[in-house]
């Protein structure tokens, strides 16, 4: 009871957050989501591939998966009712789309798959309360040879100290906090799960990017 009341405020949290936010989000975070589309570039694949992006937001990414690489299968979850809206009109009838926490849906009750090739997180995890559980949540929805490629923001230290922080004050409005032991936690559960991991420093610190792989 007290995970489904956890679960109920945060989604209500979100659909607050976004309801009218939903409207010029993709406008806006343009300017300061650095390191999507590098992620986007780098998931190789090929079609017929299933790809999920958990916690999809407007359907930017999935949309943008859909150009860069023709073919794959599509599918997308969120706890926000409210961004679900702006993803079903970004990608149609390309994507099965669910609504879902991020920490405990049940992929084949919401999406009809129970593995896929790539799983993506996408500038998530600092606006999910347990994003460790949600990490390694992902994890474990790699089918064979799958991949779970995840972006979000980074240390921010090659930033001038005055731009830090008021970047971490400009984020805290919308319920954001950075995740400094995310390189600790993608270590951790590749070892826990027999994974593979890599990493990208964005320039200054500004974003991060892990790769987690199924060997093999």
């Amino acid at each position: 009871m007290a995970a489904d009341a956890a679960q109920g405020g945060h989604a209500a949290l979100m659909d607050s957050v976004y309801k009218g936010q939903r409207h010029i989000y993709d406008a806006t975070r343009k300017y300061y989501l650095f390191g999507r589309d590098t992620l986007i570039e780098g998931l190789d694949c090929r079609p017929g591939m299933r790809v999920l992006e958990v916690a999809c937001g407007t359907g930017r990414n999935m949309a943008k998966v859909r150009k860069a690489w023709p073919g794959v299968r599509l599918f997308g979850l969120d706890i926000s009712e409210e961004m679900l809206k702006n993803a079903r009109k970004a990608v149609c009838e390309d994507a099965i789309l669910g609504a879902g926490d991020a920490c405990s849906f049940d992929s084949q009750e919401l999406l009809g798959e129970d593995g896929f090739e790539r799983v993506i997180l996408s500038y998530s995890l600092s606006m999910i309360p347990d994003w460790e559980g949600a990490l390694d949540h992902a994890a474990a929805q790699l089918a064979r040879g799958g991949e779970l490629h995840v972006v979000d923001f980074g240390d921010l230290s090659g930033l001038p100290g005055p731009m830090e922080s008021a970047l971490h004050r400009w984020l805290a409005k919308f319920h954001v906090e950075t995740r400094s032991a995310l390189p600790q936690a993608c270590e951790r559960i590749a070892a826990q799960r027999g994974l593979q991991h890599s990493a990208q420093r964005g320039k200054l610190g500004y974003f991060q990017l892990h790769i987690l792989r199924v060997p093999g």
